[in-house]
C-alpha cells in the first residue's frame, strides 16, 4: 500500500475517533454545567472542556470567555478551529475520498452522510437545544460509519490502518479525559466522595458509555479508583488503555505481518501493554494517577510518531 494512502486510511480513523469523542465530551460538560457555578458547574465544566480536548490554548488565542455557547461552539461548529467536530468529519471526508476505492460503499456512503449532517447545523453559534441535537445526530452517523466499516471491510491493511488511528486516538481521548476529572474538575473545599465528586465520576462514565459496565463489574457505587481501575487497566472495557493498546499490538502485527517486518512502532507499543499488564491501580494512585497519566499521553504520542515514520512517510 502506499504511505498516502496509508496516511489518509490512519487520519480516517483518527479523525472519526476524535469527532465521536468530542461529542460524548459536549454531551457530559452539558450535563455538568447545569450544576450552579458555586458547585462545579458552568464556566467551570465548559474550562475543563476545554482542557479534556487539548484546545484549552487554542481558545484562548481567540480572545473569548469560556460561556457555554462561546466553547460549545468552539468545540462542535467553528471552521477556525481545527479539531472542531465539524472540522474533524470534513477532514475525515476528505481522507474516505483519496481512498475510495479502497472503501466499501458502506463505510464511504456513512462517512458521507455524517459530513452532510452536520453541514446542517451551520457554522453559527447553537443554543444547547441545538448542541444536543448536534451530538446526538453526529454520534448516530459516526456509529453508522463504525458499524459499515466493521461489517463490511475485508481484513487487510485498509481496515486495519482505519482501526489503528482509531485506537490510538481512543487511547490519547481517554487518558485526557480522566486526567481532568481527577486533577482539575473537583472545585477546592470540596470532599472526594462528596455528592459533586459522584456527580461528576457518575458523569464521566456515561461519557464513555461505561456506567453500566462499570455496575456490572464492580457492583459497587462509583469509587474514583474503581473508575480508574476501569478505565485504565480493566481488558474487558473497550476504551480503556489496556484495551486500545491490546488492540493496537494486534493491528500493528497484521501491518507488520504485510510488510514482513516489524519496527519501533511495534516494539513501543509491545512495551507500554507489558507496563500496563504490570501495575495495579493501587501503585498507579501511590505513584500519582495524574503523573502516569500526563506521562501516558507523552508515550502515546511517541507512538504516534512512530507510526507516521514506519508507515505513513
Amino acid at each position: 500500500m502506499l504511505s498516502r494512502n496509508a496516511a489518509n486510511l490512519y487520519w480516517l480513523g483518527r479523525h472519526t475517533e476524535r469527532a465521536d469523542y468530542l461529542c460524548r465530551l459536549i454531551d457530559a460538560t452539558v450535563r455538568l454545567s447545569a450544576l450552579p457555578a458555586t458547585h462545579g458547574g458552568a464556566d467551570t465544566a465548559w474550562e475543563a472542556a476545554l482542557k479534556a480536548s487539548a484546545a484549552a490554548a487554542a481558545f484562548a488565542a481567540t480572545g473569548r470567555r469560556a460561556t457555554e455557547d462561546a466553547v460549545a461552539h468552539f468545540l462542535s461548529v467553528d471552521q477556525a478551529h481545527a479539531s472542531s467536530i465539524r472540522c474533524c468529519l470534513e477532514n475525515a471526508r476528505n481522507n474516505a475520498r483519496a481512498v475510495r476505492t479502497a472503501l466499501t460503499a458502506d463505510t464511504w456512503e456513512a462517512i458521507n452522510t455524517a459530513w452532510l449532517e452536520i453541514q446542517r447545523f451551520g457554522v453559527h453559534e447553537p443554543d444547547t437545544a441545538t448542541v444536543v441535537r448536534l451530538v446526538d445526530s453526529t454520534k448516530k452517523a459516526l456509529q453508522a460509519f463504525d458499524g459499515a466499516a466493521h461489517r463490511t471491510q475485508l481484513r487487510e491493511a485498509t481496515y486495519w490502518f482505519i482501526r489503528l488511528g482509531t485506537s490510538i486516538e481512543r487511547a490519547d481521548n481517554t487518558a485526557r479525559l480522566l486526567d481532568k476529572k481527577y486533577h482539575i474538575l473537583l472545585p477546592r473545599g470540596e470532599p472526594v466522595g462528596g455528592s459533586l465528586d459522584y456527580f461528576q465520576w457518575t458523569t464521566l462514565l456515561r461519557t464513555v458509555s461505561a456506567f453500566n459496565a462499570y455496575r456490572w463489574v464492580y457492583r459497587d457505587s462509583v469509587k474514583p479508583w474503581l473508575v480508574a481501575d476501569l478505565l485504565i487497566l480493566n481488558r474487558a472495557m473497550p476504551r480503556s488503555l489496556a484495551t486500545c493498546y491490546t488492540d493496537m499490538v494486534f493491528q500493528l502485527d497484521q501491518l507488520s505481518a504485510d510488510q514482513g517486518r516489524r519496527g519501533p512502532a511495534n516494539r513501543l507499543a509491545a512495551a507500554m501493554l507489558r507496563r500496563l499488564g504490570s501495575t495495579s491501580i493501587d501503585a498507579l494512585f501511590q505513584s500519582g494517577l495524574h503523573e502516569f497519566l500526563t506521562g501516558f499521553i507523552a508515550d502515546n504520542n511517541r507512538l504516534g510518531d512512530a507510526i507516521a515514520e514506519q508507515f505513513l512517510f
